[in-house]
């Protein structure tokens, strides 16, 4: 039927097919559509599923609105052909569709060929691990591709009893509308576009806008350029004004930006990998700042401000691991209550504990390669010690609020999902160490590498059960393909701990 449109475009001399080239442009990323439950930006749709199908944010020469834009008028018979090439991330599923294991995406026409493997593939599995998770997102990713290619992906704002409503532009360009639009403008369907996107804003305003802002604009972008300014301030120069005026400038950009995402998404900025991310930076710089003021000292501003720089750094570059997107929340995400009390507390005893590993590491690397005295290591120790105790009093309290959370979702109190198991394994082992320390049972050259090498079971307990072991009722809203990454991180901390555990025995 689409097809039998454009042959009428092609006949009523409208130009279709030569004008789709200049409609086709970023000009529509301001247009109003609407995905997921939520009304969104073209820009913000497009940017999403592009890089929701191919890992990039652009195809070749054309950015994401272009692409979208042009694929959907393939539902036209318009000859137009992308390098659309699928992200596969798992070994197995490339092996599976015959890539090599260092090809990490498939050409869109040879996966359509071979599209039959998967549902062979995902019969074959009866446990729901990585290998099934990434098939199903695999597929998840052609179907949306053919839903773009059918124009069934793209949903136009239309007046209809006086209210605005949302149809697939596959039953918005009919023969019926473009008929009334002839001789309306230089192009049927660009008037069609541009009445659309007015009426829209004569019912709604532009609020949905806010969202493309957000995208636009690169706070966190800014706020990792400031962070950075920050930390070199601090440790180059005696006066601490100027590092604490860009540590302020870093904290406005990231709170403005977080407040924009809960205006937008209408939830708290930690209901996936890349928010907990986001907000556990933040609140590590947070936290350090309270730590200051009741230590006074500098140093614990620094430690926030590193780990702030490598929270917005994650959420910068490691885009295979973290999606950006702002997705609706699963259903047992949706009371707002504990969502806010028990997610947040726990993030930011992370945030916490993660002080302490920038800390220790710090300490562990300049007593290898630098004279530290006896007094300042023991020193430093208290200060590490104090960032630990935060960390423990908000992990406690998080496990236990996850405790009431977990009653009021799935009742019951405790089932040894791997994400409970976790948090109360990490919750024992900074038990013990702090314990250790107050008793004096882990002396000081002892506690410094061991703080260090505990930061691996947060690590775990945040990322490695979705990234490694992928399982469990808390690996919704989660992306997969991460094992790189945290495998990397527990080597290079194990590294470190070899390197410099020696001569921090001496150093204390």
């Amino acid at each position: 039927m689409l097809k039998y449109i454009f042959i009428f475009l092609m006949m009523s001399g409208s130009l279709f097919a030569q004008s789709s080239l200049n409609f086709c442009t970023n000009e529509l990323e301001t247009f109003p559509t609407q995905s997921g439950g939520r009304e969104k930006p073209l820009y913000v749709l497009a940017t999403e599923t592009i890089k929701y199908i191919t890992g990039e944010s652009k195809v070749g020469e054309f950015s994401s609105t272009e692409a979208f834009c042009k694929l959907s008028l393939k539902a036209f018979g318009m000859p137009l052909d992308l390098p659309i090439k699928v992200k596969v991330d798992h070994v197995d599923v490339r092996k599976a569709l015959g890539l090599n294991s260092n090809e990490t995406h498939i050409p869109i026409n040879n996966l359509v060929e071979k599209k039959a493997i998967i549902p062979q593939e995902l019969a074959k599995i009866k446990e729901n691990n990585s290998f099934k998770k990434e098939l199903n997102k695999v597929q998840g990713r052609l179907q949306t591709y053919e839903a773009i290619i059918s124009a069934r992906a793209w949903s136009i704002p239309i007046t209809q009893d006086g209210k605005i409503q949302f149809v697939p532009l596959s039953e918005f360009i009919t023969e019926a509308r473009i008929s009334s639009a002839q001789g309306k403008g230089s192009n049927p369907i660009q008037y069609l576009f541009q009445e659309a996107k007015e009426n829209y804003l004569k019912a709604k305003g532009d609020k949905y806008l806010l969202e493309l802002k957000y995208y636009k604009w690169n706070f966190f972008t800014w706020a990792l350029l400031l962070s950075i300014i920050g930390i070199m301030l601090f440790i180059v120069t005696k006066n601490k004004i100027p590092g604490a005026i860009v540590t302020g400038l870093s904290i406005a950009l990231q709170l403005t930006a977080m407040s924009m995402r809960v205006m937008i998404s209408g939830r708290a900025p930690i209901t996936n990998m890349y928010e907990t991310v986001m907000f556990s930076g933040f609140g590590a710089l947070i936290i350090s700042i309270v730590i200051f003021f009741m230590r006074k000292e500098i140093v614990f501003v620094v430690a926030g401000l590193a780990f702030n720089v490598l929270s917005l750094m994650m959420m910068k570059f490691a885009n295979g691991m973290l999606d950006e997107g702002i997705s609706p929340l699963v259903p047992v995400l949706r009371d707002n209550f504990w969502l806010s009390t028990h997610v947040t507390t726990v993030i930011l005893s992370y945030a916490a504990l993660a002080l302490s590993w920038v800390l220790s590491n710090s300490l562990l690397i300049r007593a290898r390669f630098k004279n530290v005295s006896s007094g300042d290591y023991r020193y430093e120790v208290d200060l590490i010690y104090t960032s630990i105790k935060f960390g423990v009093v908000l992990l406690a309290a998080g496990v236990i609020l996850g405790g009431v959370w977990a009653d009021y979702s799935w009742g019951r109190f405790w089932g040894w999902d791997p994400k409970e198991t976790w948090s109360l394994i990490v919750l024992l082992i900074y038990m013990a160490i702090l314990h250790g320390k107050y008793t004096t049972w882990i002396p000081a050259h002892r506690f410094v590498p061991l703080v260090a090498g505990a930061f691996m079971s947060v690590m775990m307990a945040w990322f490695g059960v979705n990234y490694i072991l992928a399982s469990g009722l808390h690996s919704y809203g989660f992306s997969e393909g991460g094992a790189v990454f945290l495998g990397s991180f527990f080597a290079v901390q194990i590294f470190v701990l070899i390197l410099c555990g020696k001569r921090s025995t001496a150093a204390a």
